[in-house]
């Protein structure tokens, strides 16, 4: 199951959709399913639960943009925080709070970010690991589905990628699409 976000904050596209759409409906060994999140707190990972209790996915690798980064970055980690500077498309905005009460401090995807970024590179487009899903959404995301799925055979991970060229404001790093394409396709086909 791959999912990508709705534009955000006052955007008209959102790359991280534009790129899960696009992608070919089988990768490697996976069949690939592709779900649109709103970018909304708490809402965009109740989707992705609902869609994989029908789905019952062996992975679930949801995409986000991370404007001004210059790779495509596998996420290390999600952490048990809300907190940015900008509203989601709901128009909550949090400062400092928990995304589960009492929940663990982090969780680490349980995907092969590092195999994942080195594939990445070997198909010619910048990739790392990222060691920082932010606090927004994105986060907010991989962190509850972390929770969700803990224990479970469904792996889960989460890629942001960056603006595509047209869309990024000057002197920030963009992506052409196809570039993407071929990042997040090699980094499915390393999945094992």
């Amino acid at each position: 199951l791959m999912t990508g976000f709705d534009p955000f904050n006052g955007n008209t596209a959102n790359p991280s959709w534009m790129a899960a759409q696009t992608l070919p409906e089988r990768v490697g060994d996976y069949e690939v399913h592709k779900l649109q999140l709103p970018t909304v707190y708490g809402q965009a990972a109740q989707m992705v639960i609902n869609f994989a209790k029908q789905l019952q996915p062996d992975v679930i690798l949801c995409l986000g943009l991370a404007g001004g980064r210059a790779a495509v970055t596998p996420e290390r980690v999600g952490i048990n925080i809300r907190s940015a500077s900008i509203p989601d498309n709901a128009g909550q905005q949090f400062t400092d709070a928990p995304i589960v009460p009492g929940g663990p401090a982090a969780y680490f995807s349980t995907l092969p970010v590092t195999a994942m970024a080195a594939a990445i590179r070997e198909a010619g487009v910048p990739g790392a690991v990222s060691n920082t899903a932010g606090t927004y959404v994105c986060n907010d995301v991989l962190y509850t589905l972390c929770y969700h799925f803990a224990g479970m055979k469904t792996r889960v991970g989460f890629i942001h990628v960056p603006w595509l060229p047209q869309q990024a404001k000057e002197g920030a790093a963009g992506m052409p699409l196809e570039d993407i394409i071929a990042a997040l396709t090699a980094a499915i086909e390393a999945l094992g």
